[in-house]
């Protein structure tokens, strides 16, 4: 892993890296941004393929707008994975990095997206934000983990955000402050611990150990360690 702060090779200022990934009945829309997708394998009748999400450039830096925009049509599906870990790198008190996902899944459709760790660096700053929009019969498995820190290292800044909807209906709100070192320390937060490791199921329920099951039809697992 690299531990130095490597140099921006992002978007203009103001603007949002975006990357797309989109599948449908009329086929495939790969767009690079900040990070460049490629296709893995696709089925005969192309509505069902896997993605790689691979880094275009150096990721995360203070100032980084990234985003992702992930569109799924009625009755496709989309195995997203990722290569390696994503790095948020000592921000030197610049402003904050921020990374933004949309997915949009039409009627029927289904995602599962397995995401390398996000590591935050110690001085690093990151808002991530994540938006799901479900047409009725969509299901997302979403499964994430948050280092905190490298080695050696109690990890910088994190806020996550998390919006999901089911057919135009709220269906989970919830925001993980991880900013404050002296609460992440909490026995009611992380109790010390640096790895949160998040499963999130949408439109549909799972059983597992300890799973917070939605009021609609969802479920999220949590662990840290």
């Amino acid at each position: 892993m690299n531990l130095t702060t490597p140099r921006r090779t992002a978007a203009p200022p103001g603007a949002d890296d975006v990357t797309r990934v989109g599948v449908g009945a009329d086929g495939l829309d790969l767009r690079t941004g900040a990070f460049a997708p490629k296709l893995l394998t696709r089925s005969p009748d192309g509505r069902a393929v896997r993605v790689a999400l691979v880094g275009a450039r150096a990721l995360l830096l203070a100032g980084d707008r990234v985003a992702v925009e992930v569109h799924v049509g009625p009755g496709c599906t989309l195995d997203l994975v990722e290569v390696a870990a994503t790095v948020a790198y000592d921000g030197r008190g610049g402003p904050p990095a921020r990374w933004t996902t949309r997915l949009h899944l039409g009627a029927g459709a289904r995602v599962r997206w397995d995401a390398e760790p996000l590591v935050v660096a110690d001085g690093a700053h990151v808002e991530r934000d994540t938006h799901v929009d479900l047409a009725p019969g969509a299901v997302a498995r979403l499964r994430e983990t948050l280092v905190l820190g490298r080695s050696g290292e109690t990890g910088g800044a994190v806020v996550l955000r998390t919006r999901a909807r089911r057919d135009g209906r709220p269906l989970l709100a919830e925001d993980l402050d991880l900013r404050d070192r002296r609460v992440r320390r909490s026995p009611a937060v992380l109790g010390g611990h640096r790895r949160v490791e998040t499963l999130l199921v949408l439109g549909e329920r799972v059983e597992a150990p300890g799973a917070l099951q939605l009021e609609g039809p969802g479920s999220l697992v949590r662990r840290v360690g």
